[in-house]
């Protein structure tokens, strides 16, 4: 998991704490956006002579079970393995990272609530169809709810632009080197798009099966697309996406036709590792599908409302 293993500059960094929810209105003692120089494990004295390293010390972790030709990495407490780290040192980290960046979803999620916004994340590996099916979305609901977009890519304003073009506000977020949202970065950009009071905002994450699953942003719910088009074994090759995961749109139906695509496996095991995900058949092309997905969206966006009048 990236939390740990530094393939990305999460924005959430333990090693230093913000004694704010999302209260802009004064000066960081850093930058945004920023990247964090992480701290190496160990030290390094470069002014030494050359020398070979010997590799036949002890190694104090286990190395993994080796089962019908396979390395299992992630059979840990961890779940994941880092060179050089024990995995009580990984869990250490990870709840670090992670309780940091809860407190700024629980801020996120306050703003929501006392708004009526209805907040969804979406999440899906690259190419799935995402952008596309916002578009299609927001031009079809944009005269019934006040809509506004957050988009999350490593580089490149593209999708943000695609969604500016429907009318509806959008903020791009790049991530650089980083695989994922949090919460932070999503407050941020908050402080910039227009209130959606009792309307609709949309979280396209960074295209990504795995990092984001463990990433609260503040979101009501998260939603992974899935194009017919990547294999119906996706939900138990990435369990931990799907477990996290309210609703599952199995997207780009209309090529079903011309695939060799198991509907119902791809179902069952969704529902192996997660019974009670919800799941749609949707095209953003052809738009079938699409009104039971804008019916789900209704029906909880009604309710994010009433709960936000009740509460005022």
């Amino acid at each position: 998991m990236c939390t740990v293993c530094g393939c990305g500059d999460s924005s959430v960094d333990p090693g230093h704490a913000h004694g704010h929810a999302h209260d802009h209105d004064h000066p960081h003692d850093h930058a945004h956006p920023h990247g964090h120089d992480y701290a190496h494990p160990h030290d390094h004295d470069h002014g030494h002579e050359p020398h070979h390293h010997d590799h036949h010390h002890n190694h104090d972790h286990a190395h993994p079970a080796a089962a019908a030709g396979s390395l299992d990495f992630g059979g840990g407490i961890a779940g994941v393995h880092v060179a050089g780290l024990t995995q009580a040192r990984v869990v250490q980290i990870e709840r670090d990272i992670l309780s940091k960046n809860d407190s700024y979803a629980a801020a996120n999620r306050a703003r929501f609530a006392a708004s009526g916004a209805f907040a969804l994340n979406f999440v899906s590996s690259p190419g799935s169809g995402k952008t596309t099916l916002l578009v299609k979305t927001i031009t079809d609901l944009k005269d019934s709810y006040p809509i506004a977009v957050i988009e999350g890519d490593q580089q490149t304003a593209n999708d943000a632009e695609r969604i500016r073009a429907t009318g509806a506000p959008a903020i791009q977020i790049n991530t650089g080197k980083g695989c994922h949202l949090d919460a932070h970065m999503v407050g941020h950009a908050l402080d910039q798009l227009p209130a959606v009071s009792g309307g609709l905002l949309f979280i396209e994450n960074v295209g990504n099966l795995v990092c984001p699953a463990a990433f609260d942003l503040g979101e009501a719910h998260k939603v992974v697309v899935l194009s017919v088009t990547e294999g119906e074994d996706k939900p138990l090759k990435y369990p931990h996406m799907f477990a996290a995961a309210d609703l599952l749109l199995l997207n780009k139906i209309d090529l079903l036709p011309h695939l060799d695509f198991d509907l119902a496996a791809t179902i069952e095991y969704a529902r192996r590792v997660n019974p009670k995900i919800e799941v749609l058949l949707v095209s953003a092309k052809s738009g079938e599908g699409l009104p039971a997905f804008y019916a789900w969206i209704a029906k909880r966006a009604a309710a994010a409302r009433a709960a936000a009048k009740a509460a005022g």
